[in-house]
């Protein structure tokens, strides 16, 4: 029996780190490679992974799936180290400044609706986004386009005669229909694009499967629920957060979806790695829930997708990715060019 090859982005704090640890715990023998964005953090986690599991195998690879340079020289470091992928999760992803209506925030903390306005942060939530320097929206490359390069470059690690590979998306509750729009698939003009694109995640994990896995690739969904990470921490001021944590251990006691802790989060992503991918339903999103009593499970729930619209957004993705290789072979830089294809990939 070979190790098991697993590959995490954004392993170095929360979630994934959370996961990396639980998965050192499940199985010893496994090749575990953290993909993240900042070394130095990487090399901690590293270090933090081997005092508790003295024999694991735990290499670093530099990764920022923000950038299309940085995702192809990392694939192709990938394919140098090991002779195929068996779990690549794809968990790295960003929200950059968020801002909270703070009115909608204190009216909704003493409703009916706290609970979903928390675990969806519906109405709540605005992030603002900016182009990239491969001319991208940042939000919408780091969440989603560079996760998709990345699998589109390791297809020969991950579909294997005879072999089944497995990708797992961290989505969210957040990730909702109403915030994707199908002519702006990147959300240049929304004001929600962290939403955006999860649910982006949420059809594009359909789509693989549908042309995947005969090939041997599945691909699954899962929510985290509400977990407390620098993410999460990031949205509102530190005081707001000491005021509001004890009415949320509360709160966590009526409701399954306030996890909280990142290891309680990760416990979907960790369920997954048990199952057989053939028993698995690519329609579900998985969640991590956690009871009032303090026990961890994993719940599917249908997703809202619509199948047509999933295969004409993958089609834009595969033209979006052959207008950025061509961009980079072209190496436009001359500005009429670069705008040329600026306008391209709208």
């Amino acid at each position: 029996m070979m190790e098991k090859v697993v590959i995490v982005t954004g392993a170095n704090s929360g979630i994934g780190l959370a996961l990396c640890e639980r998965l050192l715990s499940e199985d010893s023998q496994l090749r575990l490679c953290l993909a993240c964005r900042n070394m130095e953090r990487a090399e901690a986690a590293r270090a933090a992974l081997l005092t508790a599991h003295g024999g694991a195998r735990v290499d670093l690879l530099p990764l920022d799936v923000g950038s299309v340079q940085s995702v192809l020289g990392a694939a192709e470091e990938v394919k140098a180290r090991y002779s195929r992928v068996d779990f690549l999760y794809l968990n790295a992803g960003i929200m950059p400044n968020p801002t909270v209506d703070v009115g909608a925030f204190f009216r909704g903390l003493f409703s009916r609706n706290v609970v979903n306005m928390f675990a969806t942060a519906e109405g709540l939530l605005t992030q603002q986004d900016q182009l990239n320097s491969d001319g991208l929206q940042e939000v919408f490359a780091t969440n989603l386009f560079g996760h998709f390069l990345l699998i589109r470059e390791l297809e020969p690690l991950l579909c294997q005669p005879g072999h089944t590979s497995r990708l797992v998306w961290t989505s969210s509750s957040n990730a909702r229909r109403s915030a994707f729009s199908i002519e702006d698939i990147q959300h240049r003009r929304g004001k929600e694009p962290y939403s955006s694109s999860k649910y982006a995640a949420d059809m594009l994990s359909l789509a693989l499967n549908r042309h995947k896995n005969e090939q041997g690739l599945f691909s699954s969904v899962i929510c985290p629920g509400l977990v407390m990470t620098n993410l999460t921490y990031g949205i509102l001021p530190s005081f707001f957060w000491t005021l509001i944590m004890p009415i949320m251990w509360l709160i966590r006691i009526f409701t399954n979806t306030f996890t909280l802790t990142p290891y309680n989060g990760a416990e979907a992503l960790h369920w997954l790695f048990l199952q057989k991918p053939e028993t698995l339903d690519p329609r579900a999103k998985y969640h991590s829930l956690t009871s009032g009593l303090g026990t961890n499970y994993t719940e599917p729930r249908r997703m809202d997708l619509d199948d047509e619209m999933t295969e004409v957004f993958f089609s834009k993705l595969l033209e979006l990715e052959r207008a950025v290789r061509r961009n980079l072979r072209e190496k436009r830089a001359d500005g009429e060019h670069y705008q040329q294809y600026l306008n391209e990939i709208q």
